[in-house]
């Protein structure tokens, strides 16, 4: 048994297929096939269940994934702490986010003052935040909604109030606050299902026993008030939306609602090795998110509090 049969078994028990995992491991699929056949015959017991090309994680296998997980876990751990001491302004940091547009301003002044540290960005639902954790694959997630697994260190780094963008003609234009009521058959602009936008959409109307009226629904919130000004609907932004050049021709309002707001967090593994790159930006993302007196004006209402203490959960 060496360490690459294990980081192939590893591959093939997360995928269930062994041409994906071999696609990922960048290797010819009968090398996988012969490598987890030596091992089960190592081990004396079969590790996946084969029905023709499927392959299904069995009770040896299940068991025997957990321990490999462990142990992989640990000597990468042990490398990447070997390699930050080695070069401790270099290295990688990796982030996931529902949101990006918030972002560019801080990642801009991150490679700026760190240029020798290879940034990778992906955009992520919640869901694949959590994958994307448990598997090491990201250093943190930047979460607008919250993340829900044992062993996760959450840093708040903006509380800020959501508000309702209508167009400029609107019949609802003229107020300062609104309730869901009033919103009951207006057509919403929205991000698809597990994005915090339609997460708080769903959660708003859920009192009424009506689902909302959705008109639009992507995976690019930033383009929501251009239609919004466009007249194609109405939706819900944060009030940072209002730090980017931003259409003349809507209007925003107040919902009278509890908890109608957004929280940015930084979310990260407890356990795992905090990189001096991750550590740069942590502290980095939570000057950057820190109150200051030149915040852009809010609309009438004043901004929502903030926070920054880390919580694990």
């Amino acid at each position: 048994m060496d360490l690459l049969s294990l980081r192939y078994f590893r591959a093939v028990a997360r995928r269930e297929h062994i041409s994906r995992a071999a696609e990922e491991l960048r290797v010819a699929q009968p090398s996988v096939s012969r490598t987890i056949a030596r091992l089960e015959a190592e081990l004396g017991v079969p590790l996946f269940d084969r029905q023709g090309r499927t392959v299904r994680l069995n009770g040896y296998g299940t068991a025997f994934l957990r321990r490999v997980e462990r142990a992989l876990d640990e000597l990468d751990q042990g490398r990447a702490e070997l390699a930050d001491a080695a070069a401790p302004d270099r290295g990688t940091l990796a982030l996931a986010a529902e949101t990006l547009l918030p972002l560019a301003p801080l990642l801009g002044d991150f490679r700026a003052a760190h240029p020798g540290v290879a940034v990778r960005l992906l955009q992520s639902t919640p869901g694949a935040m959590l994958a994307q954790l448990g598997a090491r694959e990201v250093d943190f997630c930047i979460a607008s909604q919250p993340l829900t697994a044992p062993g996760l260190e959450e840093i708040p780094l903006r509380r800020e109030e959501v508000r309702l963008v209508v167009p400029a003609g609107h019949r609802l234009a003229g107020r300062e606050r609104v309730t869901v009521a009033d919103l009951l058959d207006e057509p919403f602009l929205t991000t698809r299902p597990g994005h915090w936008q339609r997460a708080l959409l769903e959660r708003l109307f859920a009192p009424t026993g009506q689902r909302p009226v959705i008109a639009c629904e992507g995976d690019e919130p930033g383009v929501t008030p251009y239609l919004i000004g466009a007249g194609i609907g109405i939706g819900l932004l944060p009030t940072v939306a209002r730090i980017a050049p931003l259409p003349e021709s809507i209007a925003w309002l107040r919902i009278d609602a509890p908890d109608c707001v957004r929280t940015l967090s930084l979310v990260r593994r407890a356990d795992g090795h905090l990189s001096a790159a991750a550590a740069r930006f942590r502290d980095l993302a939570l000057a950057h998110f820190a109150p200051t007196g030149d915040a852009p004006a809010d609309p009438p209402g004043g901004a929502a509090a903030q926070s920054s203490s880390p919580r694990t959960r």
